[in-house]
């Protein structure tokens, strides 16, 4: 009898709640046109479950927005080209693989130029349906692939480019890259001396280095925003030529960052000024992500070991300091901070 009331049960309607501003499958009250790509059950899903990810892995959460937003705007004819990197060692472990969509596996440096060559061999076939995208980390796109990359936008190649940034070689053990902050802790630049961590007055930054080659599209974005994540991809996928998009994804092991934190050590990334969330079209920045909840540097650095140094055993002031005048800076230069009656983007 007692298990007759449990089928009982099962067969009945189930209740369903629903929230506006949810990413899950079963939201059905916002308009198609508004809904976010992981708000559809028709999302291609190009990387699935059972890839080796860390916990709160950012790069994972960010290729997985990425990469079906792309999908959804190509009608599923995109091919993935992958620099080495930890969203190619933890996605394909040989014989198996996450991605469900046409893959290739490139040299760390190279992906780039091969990307290039599988655009031009669809338009040599006379697939001009069939999209191709290319994607790397900061250590294989601001580093050692750079030239490659400065190489496709020159020649305006049809390629979206995503860079997932975790700002160091993680794969590899937590090494240095031109995308480290200053003060940083890593392998390369360890917490020691009189000025622990990675140097003031290194690096470089990509996304304004392709801003200045003039190609169709640019842009930043975090994974603390997946909605303007969602909106740019399928925007730059929208035009022909080179595009750029560079996504801030945390990395919870190199960052000494909680797992479970990661949106909100990324979303202090950009309500600080560290990490500005803006846009450009051909040389020119058409539109800035405004700050919302302004907060001060400090509540980012303490939100990561690789910082602490700047707090134990004696507050640093003058490099909090000047982290904070670099923050300071990208607000002034993006407008990052305006009136209430001015909307986001």
């Amino acid at each position: 009898m007692h298990e007759t009331k449990l089928q009982n049960l099962s067969e009945q309607q189930k209740v369903k709640f629903y929230q506006k501003g949810t990413f899950t499958v079963g939201n059905r009250l916002v308009d198609a046109e508004t809904r976010s790509v992981q708000a559809s059950d028709a999302r291609s899903n190009a990387i699935t479950s059972g890839h080796r990810a860390c916990q709160g892995c950012g790069e994972a959460l960010g290729a997985r927005y990425a990469l079906d937003a792309a999908m959804r705007a190509a009608r599923n004819q995109l091919i993935a080209v992958n620099a080495t990197g930890c969203l190619e060692v933890f996605s394909t472990p040989y014989p198996e693989t996450s991605w469900q969509l046409p893959w290739m596996h490139s040299l760390f440096g190279n992906a780039p130029a091969v990307a290039t060559g599988v655009a031009a061999a669809m338009r040599v076939k006379g697939r001009k349906d069939v999209r191709v995208v290319a994607q790397g980390g900061d250590g294989g796109t601001t580093d050692i692939g750079f030239g490659c990359l400065s190489g496709m936008f020159e020649r305006n190649d049809d390629v979206l480019y995503v860079c997932y940034d975790n700002e160091a070689y993680m794969n590899t053990g937590v090494q240095r890259s031109s995308a480290t902050p200053p003060a940083a802790r890593t392998a390369t630049t360890p917490a020691v001396g009189d000025k622990p961590g990675n140097v003031f007055g290194t690096g470089k930054n990509v996304p304004l280095i392709a801003l200045a080659h003039n190609i169709p599209y640019v842009a930043t974005a975090s994974v603390a925003n997946l909605h303007d994540l969602e909106r740019k991809v399928t925007k730059a996928m929208e035009m022909e030529g080179s595009r750029y998009i560079h996504i801030f994804v945390p990395c919870p092991l190199g960052w000494g960052s909680a797992a479970e934190a990661t949106i909100h050590v990324a979303r202090l990334a950009s309500e600080s000024g560290l990490f500005p969330l803006w846009e450009a079209e051909h040389g020119e920045i058409i539109a800035t992500l405004p700050i919302r909840r302004k907060v001060q540097v400090e509540a980012y650095l303490k939100t990561q070991r690789r910082f602490a140094h700047l707090f134990k055993p004696e507050r640093d002031e003058v490099r909090i300091a000047a982290l904070q005048r670099m923050a300071d800076h990208n607000i002034k230069r993006f407008n990052l901070v305006r009136e209430e009656k001015e909307t986001a983007i």
